[in-house]
């Protein structure tokens, strides 16, 4: 599932999908409950769709499942192996390293940098892109991720999860940073995974959203939901209130009107989970700007845009409160964003009392 299906693809998830045309509610989800099929089954039936496909991508897609599976198991044993606390590193954000950060980053680039049809792969914890293959001997894709979202919370045993986007790889650019500097809107995939009460892999190739759970007893990730859709409307938002007043006027107004039409606030503190949360039940996630970060806090190409491009394909909207977040041009790798997504109800909720 690669290079011609890819570019197949391509002219379908171009265009917004967040239009609203999802299901009313979660009742409409179709989950798959007669027959087993597992992650690299359903990769391998959707390549059979296209005769020229070579396979590259379908092999990075399962580098990625392996790579979740072992920080899956790192995560569940977290304090048995001592991968809790700060590592006493300050990473690229300036933001103090946690032990399982390090680890899964560490995970990640190791089996993602043996597929030879990865060209970059660049990490929230990595300053700069990791070049593997340029020029001729380059691959077709780059692959971009934030190995443990959320790492923090674990101390506390709360979901958290690893974000990850694939790129094309143009070999005739040859800075890696503009390599990957590449608008949302252009991503071949993206997904995440999930570690909590169960482990939860969920991805996009622009043909709507799948999700798979891990079974342990066979090693494998086994599709639970297939065409994912999200509720048009759900009175729940999910934001960090306690920085309710370094929030732009708009954002206030728009918290004060939920509260007075009786919406129920949900925060877990972990973008995966929260996103998770908002992809099957409904709402609205919201990371806006602040006094502190007025160009937001989550980063644009590794985190805001691959979870868009899932919201976007199960029928929501995701903008960073005036445009479209996938059609933001990057300019840096660590580049960050502000972020509203969700159903396209609440979404529209919420850009009313910005616009003001």
């Amino acid at each position: 599932m690669d290079g011609s299906l890819a570019d197949q693809r391509m002219s379908t998830h171009n265009a917004p999908s967040g239009s609203g045309s999802g299901p009313s509610n979660a009742a409409h989800r179709h989950v798959v409950t007669d027959n087993l099929t597992s992650l690299q089954t359903f990769i391998l039936e959707e390549e059979a769709r296209f005769p020229n496909a070579s396979g590259e991508f379908s092999w990075i897609v399962s580098a990625i499942s392996l790579a979740a599976k072992m920080i899956a198991y790192k995560v569940r044993h977290v304090r048995l192996q001592g991968g809790v606390g700060q590592q006493g590193d300050v990473n690229v954000q300036g933001e103090e390293q946690i032990k399982m950060d390090v680890i899964a980053n560490e995970v990640i680039m190791r089996v993602l940098g043996s597929r030879k049809s990865i060209a970059v792969l660049g990490s929230e914890e990595e300053e700069q892109p990791a070049i593997l293959r340029r020029g001729s001997e380059g691959g077709k894709y780059c692959v971009l991720f934030d190995p443990l979202d959320g790492s923090s919370n674990l101390d506390t045993a709360v979901g958290v999860g690893t974000i990850f986007t694939i790129l094309r790889n143009d070999p005739h650019i040859p800075d890696a940073v503009k390599t990957v500097c590449q608008p949302g809107r252009q991503q071949v995939a993206a997904g995440y995974v999930l570690y909590g009460s169960s482990t939860v892999f969920v991805i996009t190739t622009g043909h709507g959203v799948h999700m798979f759970e891990l079974d342990m007893s066979v090693g494998s990730f086994l599709l639970v939901s297939r065409d994912l859709k999200m509720p048009r409307a759900k009175k729940v938002y999910s934001v960090n209130e306690a920085y309710t007043e370094g929030f732009p006027e708009g954002y206030q107004r728009y918290l004060k009107w939920a509260h007075a039409q009786g919406y129920s606030s949900r925060y877990i503190g972990s973008m995966v989970a929260d996103i998770h949360r908002t992809l099957v039940n409904g709402g609205v996630f919201l990371y806006p700007p602040t006094k502190k970060h007025p160009d937001g806090k989550l980063r644009l190409l590794y985190e805001a845009n691959p979870m868009s491009f899932l919201v976007e394909q199960a029928g929501g909207v995701s903008v960073n409160g005036s445009v479209r977040t996938m059609d933001i041009e990057p300019k840096a790798l660590h580049e960050r964003t502000p972020l509203v997504m969700g159903s396209a109800d609440e979404v529209e909720h919420v850009l009313r009392h910005v616009r003001g």
